[in-house]
């Protein structure tokens, strides 16, 4: 479902936590769709997916999705990322290596999916290197406020940056919010996003982490899943949508190169 987006629409106080408890039930119903089993979902004919995780999580949190899009044919790489705590600058320089190596191991431009953080990150890369980077998938990602989340989370957020403040080294500290060290970082995520760059925000009003009107971003795609926060790397719902997103950037591609 696409929606218009509201001018400024005031972010909710809490997203409703306990619908997070749907997660187990998102998974399973994912296995026995359609979808999972590879239909509608583009062949990837080698093209190069970049996956990004979450907030505190790591790379085997998307471990279901990088197995269905390897069984469709793609060239998935991970972003090297045991827990999404680090400085977001610090993480981005990291994954933007990884993301070279795999625009030079596929010849192609990348795919980058984000779920979460791993979205803010994916918009910021390509912001930065639209020359590696196909299109941007996000799931649940707050693009318009990273603080948009619940105070539960946020209270995560304020001690893991205090004890990045303390202790120094590349960790989330409270300088990344208004510091030098993630200035560039910031500025890729104001900057116009690349028009040559497909980019999708998927968003959900049952998610119980992120507020979901921090996801509608006016230069992505906004497409309105039915799925909880955490569950989104693993809802058919998502899938769906993530498979659509394939196949639009693909055309898109194809149609710049035409008109070239």
């Amino acid at each position: 479902m696409h929606v218009p987006l509201p001018g400024a629409p005031p972010f909710p106080p809490v997203p409703p936590l306990w619908r997070e408890g749907r997660l187990p039930f998102e998974w399973a119903a994912l296995l026995r769709s359609d979808v999972h089993g590879g239909a509608g979902v583009p062949d990837g004919d080698g093209r190069g997916v970049l996956l990004i995780p979450g907030f505190l999580a790591g790379d085997g949190s998307l471990a279901t999705m990088t197995h269905w899009l390897r069984a469709a044919g793609w060239w998935t790489k991970s972003a090297g990322i045991r827990a999404n705590v680090n400085c977001s600058a610090v993480a981005c320089e990291r994954i933007e290596e990884r993301l070279t190596a795999l625009a030079e191991s596929t010849g192609g431009r990348v795919t980058i999916i984000g779920q979460s953080r791993g979205g803010v990150f994916a918009k910021a890369l390509a912001a930065g290197r639209p020359d590696l980077v196909r299109g941007v998938v996000t799931l649940g990602s707050p693009l318009l406020s990273q603080l948009a989340v619940h105070p539960f989370v946020l209270a995560q957020i304020g001690m893991l940056g205090m004890v990045g403040t303390l202790s120094g080294g590349h960790a989330l500290s409270w300088q990344c919010l208004r510091g030098e060290c993630c200035a560039r970082f910031r500025a890729a995520l104001r900057d116009p996003f690349p028009a040559d760059v497909g980019f999708v925000s998927l968003y959900s009003r049952s998610d119980g982490v992120v507020d979901w009107h921090a996801c509608l971003d006016r230069d992505a795609e906004c497409v309105e899943v039915d799925a909880s926060h955490c569950g989104m790397s693993v809802n058919a719902d998502v899938y769906r949508a993530v498979a659509g997103a394939l196949r639009g950037f693909q055309a898109r591609e194809d149609g710049w190169a035409q008109a070239a």
